[in-house]
């Protein structure tokens, strides 16, 4: 849309890419590279970096096409953390950097949600990767009793420490189904873990929250304001989340109005005539 309409509007205001807040993380879980293309010419304006799910790298058949629509379009991308948990677990290190650097990944995700790894131990992985990448790192567990039994303090503890190793980013997790981590098992969010993290010194525009469906994108939004972090956003959803995030959907459309909405209530004319 031409952009004199937008101006025309009150409506928050958004950084431009590429953008250090307000990060809108999408998720590939393999869909078919002609859709993703099209999804990423289309909406890319709102994307600013996509996560190929989990391990579905290893079979995507044109990865590599998927990797260039990205880098002509200055969308950065990595591979899901449960892939290093793969190559980890199989003491397989030095290739997963080096496949990283071959598909010339300038982000690495670095997590612990299925292996036993402590997170101090974690922590080195981290910084080891943060000397050639940004470390997005992620904190909570996939299994969702796993993560019950992790209290607010540790998750305070654990995101500290990946921190302190040379993440830039700490991400929540949620899963892609926002059943687990942060959620609970039918998808309620863990309301008392998420104030306990936000009253926390911990610096908000440096979280990203995993948010895969509208309720918990709008909580995040309602909490933080539109420049919240948010990630596993559906590929398909970026654009329905940028009208959350600019009021321009009934979820928010009053949450960013600070003018009189005595008109709200008004009866207009035409319905007396």
């Amino acid at each position: 849309m031409d952009s004199q309409w937008r101006d025309a509007l009150n409506l928050p205001e958004r950084p431009n890419k590429p953008r250090d807040v307000g990060l809108t993380v999408v998720i590939d879980n393999g869909v078919p590279v002609g859709w993703f293309r099209d999804a990423m010419e289309s909406n890319g304006a709102w994307i600013d970096c996509v996560k190929f799910g989990w391990g579905t790298a290893m079979v995507t058949p044109k990865l590599e096409e998927k990797i260039e629509v990205l880098n002509r379009l200055g969308i950065r991308y990595f591979f899901g953390g449960t892939l290093f948990e793969k190559f980890l677990i199989q003491g397989r290190m030095d290739d997963y950097e080096a496949m990283c650097l071959h598909y010339g990944c300038r982000d690495v995700e670095i997590s612990n949600g299925t292996v036993p790894l402590a997170n101090v131990e974690k922590a080195r992985f981290i910084e080891r990767f943060a000397r050639r990448f940004r470390v997005l790192s992620e904190v909570g567990y996939k299994d969702v009793k796993q993560s019950l039994l992790l209290p607010p303090h540790r998750w305070i503890q654990f995101i500290r420490e990946d921190f302190a190793a040379g993440a830039s980013y700490v991400i929540t997790e949620a899963r892609e189904s926002g059943t687990s981590g942060i959620c609970r098992e039918n998808g309620e969010l863990r309301f008392g873990l998420i104030e306990e993290i936000l009253e926390s010194s911990l610096d908000t525009n440096r979280l990203i929250f995993e948010a895969p469906n509208k309720a918990l994108q709008k909580y995040f939004i309602d909490k933080l304001g539109p420049n919240v972090n948010l990630a596993n956003v559906a590929i398909g959803d970026a654009i329905p989340l940028e009208t959350l995030r600019r009021g321009l959907r009934s979820d928010t459309l009053l949450q960013f109005e600070t003018g009189d909405l005595s008109l709200v209530d008004a009866e207009p004319a035409f319905w007396h005539s």
